[in-house]
């Protein structure tokens, strides 16, 4: 079942509430067993669903059968978990009859929510996206789950979409318990602001994610936004180490910002470093190492194209110089560039400390270590 507009999400949403109605009083043994037979028929998806996604994404088969394994590993270890009773989190308090006032006999325990809306990411098609862990979290606890399609891979999402739906009707439950909507932004807006709706989880963006945090919270009634958001990820080279085995780590480092060109979570945005006759051939090996490599294929054409506008709005600013630039490549490559500032600069310009989502890395120098604790006090939350 699939939207393109709001005026649809009634009925899908009814569907999803219906079949949350239908399985919230499984116990955890039946869930632990649905959860498996997700994960096999995932496991069962041959070439199709790995070439499919390697057309829509770019991403390379060798990395995407890799991430195929730790999806379906995601559902067994949910199985595992709620199987052990853990996340039922089960209180009981008897009762104290002699003690005055007397204690009354309390029991408690956690339950499922209701249908849960999915915001999948676009750099992980597989485990943080239609059938990953926040998808295979809110089916482990007891509830209706409803996918919003990332844009990036819609072929791909169906494949998964149509294994899980098939799983969950050989378990015996209703298909509706997992459902995939179509459809943009007036989509999203309309399933989060839905009464029926009672969690979101969101992978992407820092605006996305806080759009939709935002949008939580002014409902009537209030619910969780559990979401991923950007990050720059900041890295801090220490003196000491700069001492030594400059050109290795300078090669460890370009690698690590270019790999998947830098469409990873935990990409190296930021790097703080003390000015050193170490620091300088470690920019030297980098500059070196960023000019070597080749512009990697990206996502998809947004993606391209926003990271090529937020690193040109880096890079235009005067107090920003950019040191290297990787080799040019084909229509929505991303080109790894390597640009310097002060600390001082840093710590007065906030914009610094927005992530450019891509091969984009900014080195700031410090005078002293004074500087370097400035700088560390000023960040926000870092996925790493």
């Amino acid at each position: 079942m699939s939207s393109t507009a709001p005026k649809n999400i009634e009925s899908i949403l009814q569907a999803s509430s219906t079949a949350f109605q239908k399985f919230k009083s499984a116990n955890v043994q039946k869930r632990a067993q649905l959860m498996r037979a997700i994960a096999d028929e995932i496991e069962k998806l041959g070439e199709e669903l790995i070439e499919t996604t390697h057309v829509e994404t770019h991403l390379p088969t060798a990395r995407l059968n890799g991430e195929k394994g730790r999806t379906i590993h995601q559902w067994r270890l949910y199985a595992d978990a709620i199987e052990s009773g853990m996340v039922l989190d089960l209180r009981i308090d008897t009762a104290l009859t002699g003690r005055n006032p007397p204690r009354v006999d309390i029991r408690k325990m956690m339950a499922p929510l209701g249908p849960i809306v999915i915001f999948g990411s676009s750099n992980f098609p597989y485990a943080f996206s239609t059938a990953g862990g926040d998808s295979a979290s809110a089916i482990a606890a007891g509830n209706s789950v409803i996918v919003k399609v990332h844009p990036a891979h819609p072929k791909t999402s169906k494949i998964m979409t149509n294994a899980i739906r098939t799983a969950i009707t050989k378990e015996g439950y209703d298909p509706d318990l997992f459902i995939e909507v179509e459809g943009g932004i007036e989509t999203g807006t309309a399933l989060v602001n839905h009464s029926t709706v009672k969690a979101v989880g969101f992978t992407g963006s820092y605006q996305g994610g806080k759009a939709l945090y935002d949008l939580a919270n002014k409902r009537k009634d209030p619910i969780p936004v559990f979401a991923e958001m950007g990050s720059i990820n900041p890295l801090f080279l220490m003196p000491e180490k700069l001492k030594s085995n400059q050109s290795e780590l300078a090669a460890q480092y370009v690698d690590s910002l270019t790999l998947g060109s830098g469409q990873f979570c935990t990409n190296p945005g930021v790097l703080i470093a003390i000015k050193s006759d170490g620091l300088q051939q470690f920019k030297e090996a980098a500059t070196k190492a960023v000019q070597e490599k080749p512009a990697g294929k990206m996502l998809h054409a947004g993606i391209a194209a926003s990271y090529n506008s937020n690193a040109s709005s880096m890079t235009e600013h005067p107090a920003i110089t950019v040191i290297a630039k990787g080799k040019e490549g084909e229509e929505h490559s991303g080109q790894a560039i390597l640009a310097l500032t002060s600390a001082k600069e840093f710590l007065a310009n906030e914009h610094f400390c927005g992530e450019v989502f891509g091969p984009f890395g900014l080195i700031v120098e410090c005078e002293n270590f004074e500087e370097m604790i400035r700088i560390a006090d000023g960040l926000e939350g870092q996925l790493t």
